[in-house]
C-alpha cells in the first residue's frame, strides 16, 4: 500500500468512526479546549497504530481501545497537572434543567451524565460501551478484562445508579 493510500485509508476509517472519539473526549473533559486536545491526541495514537492493525477485530473495537486507553492516561496527566499548576477547586457540576414537559429527559441526561463523570475511570469507559450498545464480548475485547468481570462490573454500576436515583 502506498503512502497516500494508507493515508487515505486511515481517513476514511477515522471519518467513519468519529462519533466514538467524540463520546470519549466529552466523557473525560469538561471543558472544550481539553477535549479538542484530547481528540487530536487519540488521533495520533490511533494513526501511530494504523500500520500494525489486526483485522481479525472490527475498526470499532480496536478505536475504543485506543482512544479509552489515551483518554484515561490524559485524564490522569491533567488531573494531576491541574492538582499542581492551580489551587484546588471544586468541580463545577453541569447545570440541572428545570423539569417541565419538554426538559425531562434533558434533565435525565444530565444526571446520567454527572453520575458517569463520578465513576473510576474503567467503569467510567464500561458505561460509555454499554451506552454504545456494545456487547459484553465487545467490551471485554475492547477493555482487556474477562467477560464475566464486565457483566459484574455493569451489575455493580447498575446497582450504584439505582441507589443514587433513588435519592433523588
Amino acid at each position: 500500500m502506498t503512502s497516500t493510500e494508507h493515508t487515505e485509508a486511515f481517513l476514511t476509517v477515522l471519518e467513519a468512526h468519529k462519533g466514538i472519539l467524540y463520546k470519549i473526549s466529552h466523557a473525560y473533559c469538561r471543558e472544550v479546549d481539553s477535549r479538542d486536545d484530547l481528540v487530536q491526541e487519540i488521533i495520533v495514537h490511533l494513526w501511530k497504530a494504523f500500520e500494525g492493525y489486526d483485522s481479525r477485530y472490527r475498526y470499532s473495537t480496536w478505536i475504543y481501545r485506543i482512544a479509552l486507553n489515551v483518554a484515561i492516561s490524559y485524564y490522569r496527566k491533567e488531573r494531576t497537572r491541574k492538582k499542581i499548576a492551580l489551587p484546588v477547586l471544586e468541580t463545577t457540576p453541569l447545570p440541572v434543567v428545570a423539569p417541565d414537559e419538554n426538559g425531562q429527559k434533558e434533565q435525565q441526561l444530565l444526571l446520567l451524565q454527572q453520575f458517569i463523570a463520578a465513576l473510576p475511570d474503567m467503569d467510567k469507559a464500561l458505561m460509555l460501551l454499554f451506552l454504545d450498545e456494545k456487547s459484553q464480548q465487545e467490551m471485554s475485547e475492547i477493555l482487556g478484562i474477562s467477560v464475566s468481570n464486565v457483566s459484574t462490573r455493569i451489575h455493580r454500576v447498575k446497582n450504584k445508579l439505582k441507589e443514587q436515583l433513588s435519592t433523588i
